[in-house]
């Protein structure tokens, strides 16, 4: 009975694998040994049985392309979650937001609008006793000086003394 690591030399012997060295000591063997013969035999018939019965297919369109339509059919029947319901907070927010800027720009409008009067008055100190108005639709502006100052101030210093 013939060894595996035997049975292996043979067959890679068969395929053309083996070092010289070693193929001159596989001829030898084949040429004392009947057990390797129908061994090396039996191996040549199935390679050829193999190499004939081998279906040799081929398709019309590209590897790529096969593959692709596979899977794009895969994905086609691939189940998909179900789309979740908005919460009402979501859908409170997606109408409030663009209210909100529409608000915000009808205030800024609105401030602009009034902020502008005809005619503006303001007093540089609180009790400085001078007044100035702007008109701006005619470009105007007026100073209103009264003297000597109107307060409880006045009345309780005397004119020209440093007392």
């Amino acid at each position: 009975m013939m060894d595996y690591e035997t049975q292996l030399k043979l067959q890679a012997y068969l395929d053309g694998e083996l070092p010289e060295a070693d193929s001159r000591e596989m001829a030898k063997l084949l040429a004392q040994d009947q057990e390797a013969v129908l061994l090396l035999a039996e191996l040549r018939n199935t390679r050829q049985a193999l190499v004939a019965g081998e279906p040799q297919l081929s398709h019309p369109e590209s590897r790529e392309f096969f593959w692709s339509k596979i899977e794009r059919e895969i994905q086609s029947q691939a189940p998909r979650p179900a789309p979740q319901p908005a919460s009402w907070l979501a859908s409170w927010r997606r109408f409030l937001v663009p209210a909100g800027a529409v608000a915000g720009v009808v205030v800024v409008l609105l401030l602009s609008l009034v902020g502008s009067p005809v005619g503006h008055m303001k007093t540089a100190v609180a009790d400085s006793g001078a007044f100035t108005y702007r008109d701006y639709n005619s470009g105007a502006t007026l100073v209103w000086l009264s003297y000597p100052a109107e307060n409880e101030f006045a009345d309780d210093l005397r004119a020209g003394t440093l007392q």
